[in-house]
């Protein structure tokens, strides 16, 4: 698996737990992080993108209820919300990576982690998210 995949299911994974737990969690990624990588690139970059996830969280969750209109976030399961969450946060962020590439570690994540009906999901309404960020990319150009 390559490094930016595992750095990805480590922060699915922290975003549950931060899901649960709230900021305190925070305090434990670095432990988490090390239980379960041994590389420390992977580390490293499971650590920011998780801050970064928890620092935005409102934002992406607004940009993923507009987008999964007749969903509630409340009522997502807690897999789900996470892995819309990376992925929002890394279409709205993350600039340096192709928005294809996310969509589709997201989509992969779902097929790992989630049930039978998630990569659909995960994939329309991830799509929607970057058709709108890059509709208003382009009116504020």
């Amino acid at each position: 698996m390559d490094k930016r995949s595992r750095a990805r299911e480590l922060v699915m994974q922290a975003a549950c737990q931060l899901d649960v737990q709230g900021e305190s969690a925070l305090e434990m990624l670095s432990g988490f992080f090390a239980e379960n990588s041994d590389d420390k690139n992977v580390r490293e970059l499971a650590e920011k993108w998780s801050k970064g996830l928890w620092e935005t969280r409102a934002e992406c969750d607004d940009l993923i209820v507009a987008a999964a209109a007749k969903w509630e976030l409340a009522r997502l399961n807690q897999v789900d919300r996470s892995i819309l969450r990376l992925g929002t946060y890394q279409l709205k962020y993350c600039s340096d990576i192709p928005a294809k590439v996310i969509i589709n570690e997201a989509i992969e994540l779902a097929k790992k982690f989630s049930g039978e009906s998630s990569p659909g999901f995960v994939n329309g309404v991830l799509d929607a998210i970057y058709r709108k960020l890059k509709t208003e990319a382009a009116d504020d150009a």
